[in-house]
């Protein structure tokens, strides 16, 4: 039992120093890839990506049509983009932080939805178009389906699986279509077979001011620091962040700014927060960095494109 132990506590030992000089040896800072309306005449999005102080801004997908990051897994930026086919037809790609080594990940046609993966990004989640199924995909890395998760609900989208891989939080409703009347969405967290699906958020009953289109709870991000989940939410007439434990005990208003927030990001270690603002009227929208332990805030775009949004973090080794 001793020699078990002490091969045990080895092998534990022998994982971590590797770890740790893996860290040591590829040295890495954070940049922020968001989307950007280009060309508002041309329906033209591209993925840009600056750095943390909001220098040194890129576009690096350069492309015709509409492309878009949702997600990014170590230096990779994963995105849909319509560049092979009919317009707003998607499809999913990666590329490096640089926009080299782009790469068509799946031939399975995409609903405009948030994506993640696990285990080190060999597998995602992801949700089809509605003319492909109503279901989620989970694929692997080199697109070919593994299992199909079918939600007991009238809409779902937006999946995020938790760190374990074992759980799946995402966006679901009691209603396909958002101009149903009693639409509703809100956070929902299954096993990753699809089994003990629970309701993690409950809009105000009392909050009469939320319009028909806004989220109740918008697409779900992860905190690897605190173990909480944040979703935007648009309650007395305002966007604002909100968090949730993965039990669903306790759900509180995670920031205190004074501008609407909606799609945003957690750095992988959890120090910080990147923002989309926007003001009420929804005319300009800007990408806001965060320091989580100090609560400083700093804006990183300007006015040069309206529409600037959906920021998430991306390593790059030094």
């Amino acid at each position: 039992m001793r020699e078990i132990v002490f091969i045990l506590v080895l092998v534990i030992t022998v994982s971590c120093n590797t770890k740790a000089k893996k860290e040591i040896e590829n040295p890495y800072h954070y940049k922020i890839a968001y989307n950007v309306l280009f060309d508002e005449e041309a329906d033209n999005y591209e993925v840009f990506i600056m750095d943390m102080d909001g220098k040194n801004k890129k576009n690096i997908t350069n492309l015709k049509g509409v492309e878009w990051t949702y997600y990014a897994n170590d230096d990779e930026v994963y995105y849909i983009s319509d560049k092979d086919t009919l317009h707003r037809n998607y499809f999913l790609y990666k590329m490096k932080a640089d926009g080299s080594e782009k790469t068509k990940i799946s031939d399975i046609r995409l609903a405009d939805s948030w994506h993640s993966s696990r285990k080190n990004g060999s597998e995602f989640i992801v949700k089809p178009h509605r003319s492909i199924d109503t279901a989620f995909y989970i694929i692997d890395a080199n697109g070919k389906q593994i299992q199909r998760l079918q939600p007991e609900l009238d809409m779902f989208s937006d999946p995020l699986f938790l760190p374990d891989g074992k759980n799946i939080v995402f966006r679901g409703g009691n209603k396909s279509k958002r101009f149903e009347r009693g639409y509703d969405d809100e956070l929902y967290i299954m096993n990753a077979d699809g089994s003990n699906m629970k309701q993690l958020t409950h809009f105000p009953e009392n909050d009469t001011l939320k319009k028909w289109h806004s989220y109740a709870a918008g697409p779900p991000r992860w905190n690897s620091k605190e173990n909480f989940i944040t979703y935007q939410s648009e309650r007395n007439g305002q966007y604002n962040l909100f968090a949730v434990t993965p039990d669903g005990s306790k759900n509180w208003r995670l920031t205190n700014n004074t501008f609407s927030e909606g799609w945003h990001d957690w750095s992988p270690d959890g120090n910080y927060l990147a923002i989309e603002a926007f003001d009420k009227e929804q005319t300009q929208f800007d990408i806001y960095v965060m320091n989580w332990e100090t609560k400083e805030t700093t804006k990183l775009t300007d006015s040069t494109y309206k529409y600037q949004q959906a920021p998430v973090f991306v390593k790059v080794y030094d």
